[in-house]
């Protein structure tokens, strides 16, 4: 079996959040899961030629809205990302399930 992935979050955008304890840069914009130490979102989009700012310190499932994280500023999820990392909300189970699976 192969490890579980940690993705990070690369963005369009960012901003600082001051109300919390220190100065904290959070993604806005559009957002991508990255996986850190490559240069490409899972998506397969190229990180620098399309100038999308790196969060290492983000967790892909704190940009969800559900998870009351990093997802303030966050206008949209890249649909490909979600699918290839996985959208981890208040129901991780997979949306459908063969019931009756042929022999």
């Amino acid at each position: 079996m192969g490890r579980a992935k940690n993705y990070a979050v690369a963005a369009s955008g960012q901003w600082t959040d001051v109300e919390e304890a220190g100065r904290r840069r959070l993604p806005a914009g559009e957002v991508h899961a990255w996986e850190p130490g490559l240069n490409q979102a899972v998506c397969g989009l190229s990180l620098s030629r399309s100038r999308l700012s790196r969060f290492a310190h983000v967790p892909w499932p704190d940009i969800f809205p559900e998870s009351g994280g990093a997802a303030d500023r966050v206008q949209r999820v890249c649909p490909r990302c979600a699918a290839g990392a996985g959208r981890r909300g208040p129901d991780p189970r997979p949306r459908w399930q063969r019931v009756n699976p042929r022999p």
